[in-house]
């Protein structure tokens, strides 16, 4: 233990490292570290990955922060050390994939006196799933944005038998003042001219159905030729996305029957900037629902795909926001009801605990070193999975000649898997189909 008179740090020289990947998780961290008060100061890095952003999606990422693209630094992995050696952060945000976080977390859990390790995420997450527990197992504190996650999380990770701390933060990047109430930056209702469409890369993941979303976006823009109607993407052709997107809109204008109307276009760009212009936003499942929400923007959540863990769409049950195509081309978008805003996403800043948590950490450690938080899940495969998980993350930036190995490996065991669980559904519903004749003496060809 450090003697207590060197031991305390003043809290104005404490210091946050933001580690990123991908656009929207440097979003996130750059918009998280910027809640934090000016006692604290913040870097942020990339790590090299085949996920991560263009100059543009990172100069759109870190619009509205505290940081900028020349305050930002790439690196590989394994220059990491070397930046936290010379930077000796109090805490470093991990704001990473999971199965990234699960990479890069233990390197720092192996320093003597190593920082506090905060994860998160920047969107949805419900429904909660273990495996979002599991990825973040060797971090101090989980951010969440509302209190439904936070029950949703604690309950999993219980049922893990895992005993980590969650905080509360209001989603960064919601228009919100600090009381929670929520502000709008147009300077008048006039300016409001477009519908915003709010593009996802996973959902919906058919062709068919984004090509429906399209003509019922280009029916809306026909109706109202005095409005421009937006496909708002995140990435341009050959950027990369968190996840990966098959079916580019842009490249599906070509597919609408009667072609594409003039007010119909396609944008990237800040989504905060979109929002100051639009009147209406539509999306089938994303955060920028939210941030409508927040700025009192009339929203619709389309239904026509389902309602599903699958279309990530389940947490807006109950928040009055769904609707079809078909509301979709008569204009009947919605306001978000009460009781679903109060406990999901709109709690008010007032309730917001993860700095006070943050805090308590960097102080403990202050005072003994925090100790080792060890991987107790999916340990099987030992230094091979290690290697297998890095090179899966890092993709060619791996450097490793045995995360080489261990890709080789692990893909040929991944795809044996997979046909073996095939092949047991298919026996499975062979059974459950054979059944029923059995059971009536139809005769035994079913066996």
């Amino acid at each position: 233990m450090r003697p207590p008179s060197t031991a305390m740090t003043d809290a104005a020289t404490r210091r946050l490292l933001v580690v990123a990947d991908s656009d929207s998780y440097v979003k996130w961290g750059a918009a998280l570290a910027s809640t934090l008060p000016p006692a604290w100061t913040s870097r942020l890095a990339i790590l090299a990955s085949p996920v991560m952003p263009s100059r543009r999606q990172l100069a759109d990422a870190l619009a509205g922060t505290r940081f900028t693209a020349a305050d930002v630094r790439v690196l590989h992995l394994d220059d990491l050390d070397a930046l936290v050696d010379g930077f000796d952060p109090h805490a470093v945000l991990l704001s990473l994939r999971g199965p990234f976080v699960r990479v890069v977390a233990p390197r720092l859990e192996d320093r003597g006196d190593r920082p506090v390790l905060v994860s998160g995420f920047p969107g949805l997450t419900i429904p909660a799933v273990p495996k979002a527990v599991i990825y973040r197992e060797q971090t101090d504190l989980v951010v969440l944005h509302s209190r439904r996650e936070v029950r949703e999380f604690r309950a999993n990770a219980a049922e893990l038998g895992l005993d980590r701390r969650y905080g509360l933060a209001t989603l960064p990047f919601l228009a919100t003042d600090a009381t929670g109430s929520s502000t709008d930056g147009s300077d008048a209702a006039s300016d409001r001219t477009d519908v915003v469409f709010a593009a996802q890369a996973k959902v919906p993941a058919a062709r068919d159905d984004r090509v429906r979303v399209l003509e019922a976006l280009a029916v809306l823009a026909r109706r109202h030729p005095g409005r421009r109607v937006v496909v708002k993407v995140r990435a341009r052709r050959g950027e990369a996305q968190t996840h990966l997107e098959e079916h580019d809109y842009a490249d599906l204008l070509d597919d609408l029957a009667d072609g594409v109307p003039p007010n119909l276009v396609v944008e990237d760009g800040p989504m905060a900037e979109k929002l100051t212009r639009a009147v209406a936003l539509v999306t089938v499942s994303s955060t920028a629902a939210l941030e409508a929400v927040a700025l009192g923007i009339p929203a619709l959540l389309l239904d026509d795909f389902g309602v599903s863990p699958a279309m990530i769409n389940t947490v807006f049950e109950g928040s009055g926001l769904f609707g079809s195509t078909e509301d979709l081309v008569e204009g009947r978008f919605r306001d978000a009801e009460a009781a679903w805003t109060a406990d999901n996403y709109f709690h008010g800043r007032d309730a917001d605990d993860w700095i006070g948590r943050l805090h308590a950490l960097a102080e403990a450690r202050e005072i003994v070193p925090l100790p080792r938080l060890e991987r107790s899940h999916d340990l099987l495969g030992g230094a091979f999975r290690t290697a297998y998980e890095r090179r899966r993350m890092l993709g060619p930036y791996d450097r490793s000649l045995l995360g080489a190995a261990a890709w080789g490996v692990g893909l040929a065991a991944r795809g044996l898997v997979r046909r073996v669980r095939r092949l047991r559904r298919l026996t499975l519903n062979r059974r459950a189909r054979c059944a029923p004749r059995r059971a009536s003496g139809s005769g035994p060809r079913c066996a």
